[in-house]
């Protein structure tokens, strides 16, 4: 498991190469990998009601309290080794002023199933959204605004306190 908050982009196919090398041997169980890349869409409807009036949306600031931050996404990740099997898993988020189409997140994991694999960078991205503590400004053409945390998210985490049928 590896957990990476950064500023600087990320390379995805350079990102799931370093993955499968520090599998080593036990890349021949590898039967899936997940991958998911967040980036910052051209709307951002949890800024507020009337963001029309602000003009267009041109980048997000996200800031975070390093430690705390690392800790946090490191306990997800772990609380998804205690539900699921998988071989390896690497979150990179980066923090600071990213402009619309930049990525935010990556999620690659790594498991001898593709079920594993896709539930695993599921439910680490319903915790990120929601228990990790980064906090997003939308800088707009004529203002900024604090993104409010939306219902949907914490909704999301639902389907995960559900006993397995």
């Amino acid at each position: 498991m590896s957990v990476v908050i950064q500023s600087s982009t990320f390379d995805v196919p350079a990102e799931t190469r370093l993955l499968e090398k520090a599998l080593a041997d036990n890349r021949i169980n590898m039967g899936a990998l997940a991958t998911f890349t967040g980036s910052v869409r051209g709307s951002e409807t949890g800024a507020s009601d009337d963001a029309a009036a602000y003009g267009e949306l041109l980048a997000l600031d996200i800031e975070h309290y390093p430690a705390m931050t690392q800790l946090t996404i490191e306990a997800i990740a772990l609380k998804a080794a205690q539900r699921w099997p998988f071989l390896a898993c690497r979150v990179i988020h980066r923090v600071g002023r990213l402009a619309v189409g930049e990525p935010i997140v990556l999620v690659l994991v790594a498991s001898s199933h593709r079920k594993e694999a896709f539930a695993v960078c599921e439910f680490i991205l319903d915790y990120l959204k929601t228990a990790a503590p980064f906090w997003k400004k939308a800088i707009f053409e004529q203002g900024e605004q604090w993104v409010a945390a939306k219902v949907s998210d914490t909704e999301a985490l639902d389907k995960w306190s559900l006993p397995s049928l």
